[in-house]
């Protein structure tokens, strides 16, 4: 492979506040390979070394300690004394109560809308019958008891209340415990907007804790303690988080279920020269105003849309609210426009990145749309902005990213839900198997098996 196909040819971007990579075959030499594509793709430093140890001690602590740990942590990291978790039903009922209506109105038509789609997605329960009446059946059941983990910091996420407890509900799970950091202007309390979205869904049980304690809190279980009210273990923990709750989540796969482990937030728009500059700016800043760190990459075949989508980010950058975090995600190596030879080198590239959201800005986008294979979430036309999915589609925002979606899939209600294989034979129907039961028990030197078929007077 030749030098500059590993190290992408920059495309006179001097003045560009995200950088180019050339990935045509005038640029690398050759088509690159899968393996040559994802060694190339813009993604975020990751070093999680220092983030693992501080939260295995997090969690060792939490676990050892329980309440007690959890009220220092919060001195610590928020700045809050805490003399329980529990965040009492009237603080919920008041934070509903005093919600701006029109606050209250999106989130009831966002809450509706996931219902909806949420409803459509419960998997059926499946069963084959075999000679004599054997049946074999896989019976989905809902999870005992959930934590949701909706984050503080830059921003305020009602949204992500919604996008975990909707689907949660909809799968029949009977407990649900929601976790949200302590913000030390709301007296300890998680943010007002937590608590209002909270209270419309039905949740009683909200918890003012954040970070990978409280994903350890979940996980374990925290018994009561003078006025600090227990916190019994949860079967799954779902929803995004920083660096220190994804991995909190990792070193807890196991002892819980997990979503995925969340990274920073991402968007990639495959477009042609059919694309409106300014709405493809637009849609990548949408998503850089999240984070620092967040990534915003452009593929297209086309030089004037890549010229014309520079000026337009110079001039909306300008004027957005959070220029400096949108001009550090937009500048940092996560971000990129990526110049290919065409729609399908395009789709190539999209597959490999295979992106948190994907937006099509092409001329036929639902026939693009469908030859996509690896996307948390695909958002077809110029009309159907990452936006739209962040709050009112219907659809799910917590979704895969760092290139996971090429074998994850976003929070939805199979997450919530274990299937249960069932199986149901009678005498005669072992009978008809009870030969290649023995047969391969024995081959595999396991003849205790083919003895427990042997000793209820089938087969041999």
């Amino acid at each position: 492979m030749s030098e500059n196909a590993t190290t992408p040819m920059p495309f006179s971007d001097s003045d560009a506040p995200v950088r180019t990579m050339d990935l045509r075959v005038s640029a690398t030499g050759h088509e690159l390979t899968h393996a040559e594509l994802k060694a190339v793709m813009p993604r975020p430093e990751q070093d999680s070394g220092t983030a693992t140890a501080a939260v295995e001690e997090i969690i060792r602590r939490v676990r050892a300690e329980g309440f007690a740990a959890l009220a220092e942590l919060a001195l610590k990291f928020d700045g809050v004394e805490l003399s329980t978790t529990r965040v009492p039903a009237a603080e919920l009922e008041r934070a509903a109560a005093e919600l701006d209506p029109q606050v209250r109105a999106a989130l009831e038509e966002s809450i509706a809308r996931a219902r909806e789609f949420a409803a459509a997605q419960r998997p059926r329960d499946a069963a084959s019958t075999f000679s004599n009446g054997a049946v074999v059946t896989q019976r989905w059941e809902p999870v005992r008891r959930v934590g949701l983990y909706v984050p503080g910091g830059l921003a305020v996420y009602p949204s992500s209340v919604v996008m975990n407890a909707v689907p949660a509900q909809a799968a029949g799970v009977k407990s649900l415990a929601l976790a949200s950091p302590p913000q030390r202007e709301f007296g300890g309390l998680p943010h007002p907007t937590i608590l209002a979205a909270a209270h419309l869904l039905g949740i009683e049980e909200v918890h003012a804790m954040g970070g990978a304690q409280a994903v350890a809190a979940l996980a374990y279980g925290i018994g009561a303690t003078g006025s600090a009210a227990a916190i019994e273990p949860v079967d799954v923990v779902t929803g995004p988080g920083n660096v220190f709750v994804a991995t909190a989540k990792r070193l807890l796969k196991g002892v819980v279920g997990i979503d995925a482990e969340a990274g920073p937030t991402e968007i990639a728009i495959l477009a042609d020269e059919s694309a409106t500059p300014s709405f493809v700016a637009a849609d990548m800043i949408s998503q850089a105003e999240h984070d620092p760190d967040a990534a915003a990459v452009l593929v297209t075949d086309s030089e004037q849309l890549a010229a014309g989508v520079r000026a337009a980010l110079l001039d909306q950058i300008a004027t957005t609210k959070h220029h400096e975090r949108v001009v550090t995600a937009l500048a940092g190596r996560q971000s990129a426009i990526v110049l290919v030879d065409d729609l399908d080198a395009g789709l190539r590239v999209c597959n490999v990145y295979a992106a948190e959201h994907l937006e099509i800005h092409t001329r036929n986008p639902a026939e693009t749309a469908a030859r996509v294979t690896a996307a948390g979430a695909i958002f077809v036309g110029p009309y159907s902005p990452v936006s739209l999915g962040d709050y009112s589609a219907g659809s799910n925002h917590v979704l895969p990213t760092s290139g996971t979606a090429a074998h994850a899939s976003g929070l939805n209600v199979a997450t919530f839900m274990k299937a249960i294989q069932v199986v149901d034979y009678s005498a005669a129907a072992l009978a008809d198997v009870a030969g290649h039961v023995v047969t391969l028990a024995r081959a595999e030197d396991l003849p205790a098996h083919g003895d427990a078929v042997l000793v209820r007077g089938v087969g041999e």
